[in-house]
């Protein structure tokens, strides 16, 4: 299953009215709440769901020994499995939605981790298929395809397969593999013990005199919002002061996560830990190689854009803390119901079904709106197979508000065009594709805005969060991707891991890729310690950073050419939507026009923030 963090009724007539503040669920009109009848109508429903669900996963460990018996038997296993895989989704995301929608209800909660556990079992009892196949010649299964053409529906999935059969280890070690997965979690768990459950907020006295208590989103909100360089200082300081008095133990932890990645990457015989993380994908090591190479030898408009932001705001001196201040005072809100069809409008270029398809999705109750007590933080999209996409939001009636929505629905629109050309075997797709629909959303949302405007300030503001787009999802996260890769490398060569060592390795990317356009704090050295994916998803941000790359090159190409060439280039974008995971994402990003291969495909995106600082240095006093 696929995460993303991922029936047509009559629009609603939506208002424009403004966010609502902070209370209960039953207190949001309904039509901003998320519809979840149209997953089941009820919990008797969801139950006997995963009560079937239950019994097949038992009925496909019976199926143990019978692969090699034919072409009929293996299409009986995979389309069991098939069906497994479509009640996962809606059994999960029933329980999980639910969940998120308010997370005091322990009920649903409890109904949550059933469905993990279920998730276990059949981990551990489809743990013999893949070693069973591959006993199995390929030539005796492609023979079984060329005569049963049910069965040639799977062909890239199997051979896919074959391709990893190096990889693959034999029953038992699948098996003693798969227990150990609940090991493998321990250190992400660790690190949200220590940085959330385990954390005593300071409470401080700012020079300005107001007394904050620092959780993460008041340190997240007061970085992003007060104006005094002294408070942003103190707060900064303070902040990591926590993270500097257990720098040893995160240190530890991450030495675990590397440690249990060079673990399973020598047991299945990877060369190397990025080989490991890369090889199911089919991608080359040398993809992410490009991209780091590229992004430090494209830092030159960075470093213009924060000397830029140091002049504006009047800065002696300018840290880590001064980057997230916004250059102009802007109080603008954008309540919801305003910007409904400015959304659909700002896809124009993709074309009137797409635009149609993009409505139904506003108005069908598919998204959660608002903000209540006891919701989910944050905002993503959910591919729930066999309903529809639903999408998570706590609007607040912000620009950024809008730009995540629009975010949003490209993941949505992404899971909705896939689940209806791909079957199931092919509906989901790979982080490796997913961001590019979301951050293509954003520039086709941003072109529209800007084209809009007549509002100096809004301009100002629209470039700001278009380079910071930039700089946070390419320049950032490629960062951090050549922290992960140096800090792995460590392990595999033996050598130590220390908070020393780790905080060295940070502070020389933080000089690598921002030069003297920083003023470096003692500090800013072990930020690291607070990134989670290092903890939890490793070798996963790069990615981040090559779907912005895909979507700047597929913007070039939407903007550029003559309108047969436009036209040309709309079409294999929809087509790349339209593919889901039917094949291995470089292949499936190529026919839509990009080669993550090539150094110029990187180096658009350094050339897209040179021109939008240049437009922000214009529009500026």
């Amino acid at each position: 299953m696929t995460l993303f963090r991922l029936a047509t009724t009559t629009p609603a007539p939506a208002g424009s009215a403004t966010a609502p503040a902070l209370g209960e669920r039953d207190q949001i009109d309904a039509r901003y709440t998320w519809d979840l009848t149209k997953i089941y109508p009820d919990w008797t429903a969801w139950e006997a769901a995963y009560q079937r669900l239950d019994a097949d996963i038992a009925v496909l460990a019976s199926l143990q020994g019978t692969l090699a018996n034919g072409a009929d038997a293996l299409l009986a296993a995979l389309t069991l499995r098939d069906r497994i895989g479509q009640a996962e989704y809606k059994v999960w995301y029933f329980a999980s939605l639910f969940y998120d929608q308010d997370q005091r209800d322990n009920q649903a909660n409890a109904r949550r981790q059933q469905v993990e556990i279920l998730f276990a079992k059949h981990a551990q009892a489809s743990a013999w298929f893949d070693p069973e196949l591959l006993q199995v010649p390929l030539d005796t299964v492609r023979q079984w395809m060329a005569a049963t053409s049910a069965l040639a529906v799977y062909r890239f999935a199997l051979e896919d397969l074959y391709r990893q059969q190096e990889h693959v280890l034999d029953e038992k070690g699948e098996r003693l593999l798969s227990f150990s997965s609940r090991f493998s979690a321990s250190p992400g768990d660790e690190y949200a013990a220590l940085s959330t459950a385990d954390m005593k907020p300071p409470r401080v006295v700012l020079p300005s005199g107001a007394e904050v208590t620092l959780t993460y989103g008041q340190y997240q909100a007061l970085m992003a919002t007060n104006r005094n360089q002294a408070d942003r200082a103190e707060a900064f300081h303070m902040f990591h002061q926590s993270f500097e008095a257990t720098v040893n133990t995160y240190a530890s932890i991450y030495n675990a996560v590397l440690q249990r990645d060079w673990f399973h990457a020598q047991a299945r015989g990877y060369r190397s830990t990025l080989d490991a993380a890369l090889h199911g994908n089919n991608i080359p090591t040398s993809v992410v190689e490009n991209l780091i190479a590229q992004t430090k030898a494209g830092t030159d408009p960075l470093r213009r854009y924060h000397r830029v932001r140091k002049r504006v705001l009047g800065l002696d001196r300018y840290h880590l803390y001064d980057r997230s201040i916004p250059l102009v005072e802007f109080d603008r809100t954008y309540p919801y119901g305003e910007i409904l069809e400015w959304l659909p409008e700002s896809v124009a270029p993709l074309g009137a079904d797409y635009q149609r398809e993009m409505r139904t999705l506003l108005h069908s109750r598919t998204i959660d709106v608002y903000e209540n007590l006891g919701k989910r933080s944050g905002a993503y999209s959910a591919p729930v197979y066999g309903s529809q996409p639903y999408m998570l939001m706590n609007y607040n009636d912000t620009l950024d508000a809008v730009f995540t929505l629009a975010h949003e629905l490209g993941h949505s629109m992404h899971t909705l065009l896939a689940h209806r050309h791909q079957p199931f075997i092919y509906a989901g797709y790979t982080i490796f594709v997913a961001e590019v629909p979301s951050t293509l959303s954003e520039a086709l949302f941003l072109d529209y805005m800007l084209e809009r405007t007549t509002d100096e300030q809004e301009r100002i503001v629209l470039l700001q969060h278009a380079i910071d787009g930039i700089v946070n999802t390419f320049y950032t996260q490629v960062m951090f991707a050549d922290f992960e890769l140096q800090a792995h490398r460590l392990v595999e060569q033996g050598k130590p891991v220390t908070a020393e060592v780790l905080n060295t390795i940070y502070l020389d990317l933080l000089k690598a890729y921002h030069g003297d356009a920083l003023d470096y704090d003692e500090r800013a050295r072990l930020t690291w310690t607070r990134i989670s994916h290092f903890y939890s998803t490793p070798y996963y941000v790069y990615q981040y950073a090559t779907c912005f790359a895909s979507s700047a090159e597929l913007m070039r190409q939407l903007r550029e050419g003559s309108d047969a060439d436009r036209a040309a280039a709309i079409d294999r974008y929809l087509t790349l939507l339209k593919s889901g995971g039917g094949d291995h994402p470089m292949t499936l990003l190529k026919r839509a026009g990009v080669d993550l291969g090539r150094p110029e495909t990187v180096r658009a995106v350094v050339d897209q923030l040179d021109r939008l600082v240049t437009q922000l240095e214009q529009a500026l006093p």
